[in-house]
């Protein structure tokens, strides 16, 4: 299992020497350790080693071995190596045959490993390691504290994993009116009626002001600054993580808000409004703010406000496309009326995230595959996933020039 293949008698040549060595010197367990060392420190552990066929010509397309896509798929699903189901299969060849395939990604998407890809992908794709190192200003948010933020992260990772093990459309974590809460996050957020520090799933009201990731604390408080909001990070993290169209990076020498003469005691909004008198910044500012405004409602640490320094939320704003709307609901349903885009990204996000690499322009046709799929069950998880398992890029690779 540590090679992910059968073995062979010239694999077993540095394990038994140094088993050899060690157990002459210091007995049988000193021996089993070296042994196992030396498995540990192969190439053939650490490394995923392709090799490619003897018979294929040179910048050839080519079907990975059974065994080879067996560990690309237990590495997408479980982060981790093959169980000897799927290492049996793969050995027999059997992997690749038939509904085989599709029946081992949905029995793989319902072992408990699979939560991988909440505390791997999910994690990395949402930002929710940031959290690790979010600072708030102790001044402004004194009650910020270690449990929550570790509430903040558990609420959005189950929701990720709710979807995922039901097995229901990806689409709710854009917009549900339900949520994942213990006493700790639902008196940050002024939600009543929680108590204990276990979490369980809750049903909402439209005055809780909650739901999907973008009412979520974690991410609201990753996109935002230690002493406010952002809605520069905020519109930069919905347009690159959610609809797959970030800006460009911004022109050299240009100094943060802070550091300009900006009067402190406006909004935010009236902040970024003379930040953007600087032409070279009202290039992406023009697409990015209007964005990330929406989201003026929820503080820096993702509670909800109708005031800012004694004058009232403005949340309104849109898209480049010239399309206007005002609070996260409207912005929930501005992303919904264009599903395809959401469900391109998260596509391009878990193919990525699959193969190790990012996506190039020959790989559109089999994410537009994934997008038919899905489309054809609901949107649902599983859709997605066996979308990317049974995609050519994720099967096939090609040989060097």
């Amino acid at each position: 299992r540590a090679y992910r293949r059968p073995i062979t008698s010239e694999d077993l040549i540095q394990p038994l020497r140094f088993y050899r060595q060690e157990c002459a010197k210091k007995g049988f367990e000193a021996g089993i350790e070296a042994a196992l060392s030396a498995i540990l420190i192969s190439p053939q552990f650490l490394l995923r080693i392709e090799k490619e066929p003897h018979d294929v010509l040179p910048d050839t397309p080519y079907k990975v071995s059974d065994l080879e896509l067996a560990t690309r798929l237990s590495f997408f699903l479980w982060s981790s190596i093959p169980d000897e189901t799927l290492l049996d299969l793969a050995s027999h060849g059997a992997l690749s045959k038939g509904d085989e395939l599709t029946r081992q990604t949905k029995s793989m998407l319902r072992d408990p490993r699979a939560k991988s890809l909440v505390t791997n992908f999910a994690d990395q794709w949402l930002y929710l390691r940031n959290l690790d190192s979010l600072t708030p200003d102790a001044r402004l948010f004194p009650d910020f504290d270690e449990n929550l933020r570790k509430a903040l992260r558990k609420e959005t990772e189950m929701l990720f994993e709710h979807i995922l093990k039901e097995d229901r459309s990806v689409l709710e974590l854009l917009q549900c009116n339900y949520t994942f809460l213990n006493e700790r996050l639902a008196r940050h957020y002024s939600i009543p009626g929680i108590h204990g520090s276990h979490f369980r799933k809750v049903a909402l009201k439209p005055e809780m002001h909650r739901g999907g990731v973008l009412r979520h604390g974690s991410i609201l408080a990753v996109t935002s600054y230690a002493t406010r909001t952002s809605p520069v990070i905020r519109g930069h993290w919905i347009l690159g993580n959610l609809l797959g169209s970030p800006p460009p990076p911004p022109p050299p020498n240009i100094p943060a808000l802070e550091e300009t003469s900006v009067d402190a005691s406006l909004s935010v909004r009236e902040r970024f409004a003379e930040h953007r008198a600087n032409t070279a910044c009202a290039r992406c500012h023009d697409v990015l703010d209007p964005v990330g405004f929406v989201l003026e409602n929820f503080d820096a640490v993702g509670r909800w406000r109708d005031m800012e320094n004694g004058r009232p939320v403005d949340a309104s704003g849109g898209f480049s496309d010239g399309s206007q709307f005002e609070g996260v609901e409207a912005l929930e349903e501005a992303i919904l009326r264009r599903p395809k885009l959401f469900l391109q990204t998260l596509s391009e996000k878990l193919l990525t995230y699959a193969l190790g690499r990012g996506i190039e322009t020959y790989d559109a046709p089999a994410v537009r595959r994934i997008i038919r799929h899905a489309e054809e069950d609901d949107f649902r998880m599983s859709s997605i996933i066996l979308g990317v398992v049974r995609s050519q890029p994720f099967q096939m690779r090609k040989t060097l020039p």
